[in-house]
């Protein structure tokens, strides 16, 4: 049988970067796999170690890429991070860029960064699939972050690897796109010498053509074993943890419950208040005649298919779009260009998105990350008040890393992240809460946590709620509002 990667008590040189045990697997041709494990497991490092990335103490990966003329890993293998990057443009990006069309002079288009295709049928099955011809002639930080996704499948994909390794590569994308992405991987490794590797923080989205899983926990990883073996044990355990976790999650509420108010408690019932508002970038015209009223106390779920404006919408909301003060917004009841700053706006408001964890580079301790939200910027300009610090704690001990507190924000593994910046959006109990996408790259149990945490804050006084996501089981209990965007094209 043909072995196309092969670790034997493989070691990381760096221990900063190695697994708790040495570690030995044998992918054969012809298995698709799935690395499944919560976040913070190692599954990030154990694909490091299969790819030749990190520099070994001992078992160097032995590799077997046939039919592929190349012997070399990096003809052979594409890796996929699913991290909201725009690749070569992040260098100079920077969080609100997207929206600002005079700072986009030195952006590349979409078009240029795809690479050639010698398989003209491949190339154009693909774009048919993900809608990328309308794409093609924007600049590449004007993607959402569905969008951003279906381009970096498309540019991998086109290159005919012998293996591909996706992190995570159903978040951010639509009901119907998930369903066609499955297919088409399947399609694929039918047509194709192609082996799939898939880096999985949710047990549903282990899909049907996965032969195998590598579980990954509190870094160590386990013996490969089969799909359905896998899923069965699974469903057992996870049926004992609910249990359990069910106390947890009692005492959880608790804690919401008895955070102190700190919302300034502004007069007047409406929010936010939206009045014929259209966006256009160029030809293409994002928002059209849009008209939308929120009010106090209202849970909203703001859906739409992947680049029919969701995310361009919050950003004219926070003032993050240049273009909101040319258009009839009003917030809390005041006229969006009226006199008041970005920072007056902004001190009511918690909020994450894909964009904002895209732009967090900064390296500073996670508690620190937490409280650049009390004070809305992007890494920590003010030094915060030792009472400030035990309520980023609070926040942090209900969100799950109060143990974190310390660890710098860069080295988490990407799911961390997303918990430290919901907590920095809960930090100051606002008055209107927006969730983007709140619970990418989740694990199961940290996705529960993180909805039981929206639902026990949605049940606080005069709370707003505005909540995307593609998954309608993300949404609380508590949402009676819905808008639905339409694609402009």
């Amino acid at each position: 049988m043909q072995h196309t990667i092969t670790l034997s008590q493989a070691i990381a040189r760096n221990p900063q970067l190695r697994l708790a045990s040495p570690v030995s697997l044998q992918l054969n041709a012809g298995e698709q796999l799935a690395i499944v494990g919560p976040n913070g497991a190692g599954k990030s490092l154990l694909v490091d170690l299969l790819t030749g990335k990190l520099p070994l103490l001992q078992g160097f990966p032995e590799y077997d890429f046939r039919p592929s003329a190349s012997t070399r890993a990096y003809d052979n293998i594409r890796y996929i991070a699913f991290r909201d990057t725009y690749g070569s443009a992040d260098a100079n990006y920077y969080y609100q860029q997207r929206w600002n069309q005079t700072e986009q002079d030195d952006v590349p288009l979409v078009r240029e960064l795809l690479g050639r295709c010698t398989d003209e049928k491949l190339r154009q099955r693909l774009f048919r699939l993900f809608g990328l011809e309308p794409l093609l002639d924007k600049k590449i930080i004007l993607l959402s972050s569905g969008e951003l996704r279906k381009f970096q499948l498309t540019k991998a994909l086109l290159t005919s690897p012998r293996i591909l390794i996706m992190d995570n590569p159903f978040i951010g994308l639509d009901a119907p796109t998930r369903q066609m992405l499955g297919q088409l991987l399947e399609e694929l490794t039918h047509t194709f010498p192609l082996q799939l590797i898939l880096v999985l923080s949710m047990l549903d989205d282990v899909p049907p053509f996965i032969t195998h899983v590598i579980p990954v926990e509190a870094m160590h990883v386990g013996e490969k074993v089969e799909r359905n073996r896998y899923l069965e044990q699974q469903a057992a355990a996870d049926a004992a943890r609910r249990t359990a976790d069910e106390a947890a999650y009692a005492a959880t509420d608790q804690l919401v419950a008895a955070i102190p108010h700190r919302g300034t408690n502004l007069s007047g019932n409406e929010v936010v208040s939206l009045r014929k508002v259209s966006i256009r970038y160029g030809e293409r015209t994002i928002l059209r005649e849009l008209d939308w009223q929120v009010l106090r106390g209202e849970k909203w779920a703001l859906s739409g298919h992947n680049g029919s404006g969701k995310s361009t919408l919050l950003s004219l909301i926070c003032a993050d779009n240049p273009q909101s003060y040319a258009c009839d917004i009003s917030l809390f009841g005041r006229r969006r260009g009226t006199g008041e700053s970005i920072w007056e706006i902004k001190q009511h408001i918690g909020y994450v998105s894909p964009e904002m964890h895209r732009a967090y580079l900064k390296n500073l301790p996670t508690v620190e990350i937490v409280a650049s939200g009390l004070h809305d910027s992007i890494g920590l300009y003010v030094h915060p008040k030792p009472e400030e610090l035990d309520q980023c704690m609070q926040w942090m001990e209900i969100f799950g890393i109060a143990a974190l507190r310390e660890r710098p924000f860069l080295q988490l593994s990407s799911g961390e992240q997303r918990l430290a910046l919901l907590a920095r959006a809960f930090v100051r109990d606002p008055e209107l809460l927006i969730l983007d996408e709140p619970l990418h790259g989740l694990d199961t149990y940290n996705r529960r946590r993180v909805k039981r945490i929206i639902e026990a804050f949605c049940r606080r006084n005069d709370k707003t709620l505005i909540m995307v996501t593609h998954y309608a089981n993300e949404l609380p209990r508590s949402i009676t509002k819905r808008l639905n965007l339409i694609t402009n094209h």
